[in-house]
């Protein structure tokens, strides 16, 4: 991978982590393109994702010293009804990443299987993402105050899914909460939020292929340690600016949009790759 290829896909990871038209996917598409072979490059699929939950840290930081503030604080730990607000928010998080780790424990393999299987499968779980995100958009709300853990676990298990390259990580989960009935401005902060200890536990779970990678790349032909970094910085970048910019487009419900431009990617994708 040259520093230029890097370069355009941290770009494209950090501004499709958050837009719901799924990041895995599009990096699966682009390598295509590009000619890159995804399992000499895992090195840089774990640090671009890695990136782009940084940036995550970075823009809702308030957001998660709250949680950290009410968690520790005297009156934290009761029954889940009388937990306090940052307390049960931390409780609904832990409670979103059991589907998403019963995968990573149980079905790693297949799933690593399926991403070096074409962009066959991600054409059509784009059409999958396309009619999810139009599904919610048509959807009554109903507006809850407070996502339940109920809901939290089914949201989770949209995230699950959306291990398949193609499916939308943010668009599933978000569409998921809109159908369940809880609100535009609490869905997208908690999405965001629910994703980073899976992503850093896989990466600490990948750390020995990352350091294999990263110090071998200029004698096999991945990914170096320079080119690592340029693509690293982009995706940080980018997803800095693309949470910022998700976050007012849930407000405002426009995900019709981006089903559409799922929908138009998965048929081109399946007709011409």
């Amino acid at each position: 991978m040259s520093w230029l290829e890097s370069l355009l896909l941290g770009l494209l990871q950090g501004l499709t982590e958050y837009l719901p038209i799924s990041s895995s996917g599009h990096l699966a598409i682009a390598s295509s393109l590009f000619g890159i072979d995804g399992e000499q490059n895992l090195a840089f699929t774990i640090l671009v994702h890695v990136a782009t939950v940084l940036s995550t840290l970075v823009i809702l930081w308030k957001e998660i010293v709250w949680i950290f503030r009410d968690l520790f604080s005297r009156q934290s730990w009761k029954s889940y009804s009388g937990l306090n607000e940052g307390t049960r928010y931390a409780v609904n998080i832990i409670i979103s990443m059991i589907p998403v780790g019963i995968v990573g424990l149980f079905f790693k393999d297949s799933i690593e299987k399926i991403f070096g299987s074409g962009t066959t499968v991600v054409g059509c779980c784009l059409l999958v993402t396309a009619a999810l995100l139009t599904f919610s958009y048509y959807a009554k709300p109903r507006h809850r105050d407070r996502i339940s853990g109920w809901n939290a676990f089914i949201i989770g298990i949209a995230q699950a899914v959306a291990v398949l390259p193609g499916i939308s990580r943010s668009g599933s989960t978000i569409a998921t909460g809109l159908i369940l009935g809880n609100r535009k401005d609490k869905l997208a902060q908690f999405s965001f939020l629910m994703v980073i200890p899976p992503i850093l536990g896989e990466a600490l779970l990948d750390m020995k292929d990352l350091v294999e990678s990263a110090g071998t790349g200029a004698a096999d032909g991945s990914t170096g340690i320079a080119t690592l970094a340029i693509g690293f910085l982009a995706a940080f970048l980018s997803g800095c600016a693309a949470c910022k910019w998700m976050i007012s487009i849930v407000r405002k419900g426009k995900l019709i949009w981006f089903g559409i431009y799922c929908a138009i990617v998965g048929i081109l994708t399946l007709i011409f790759l």
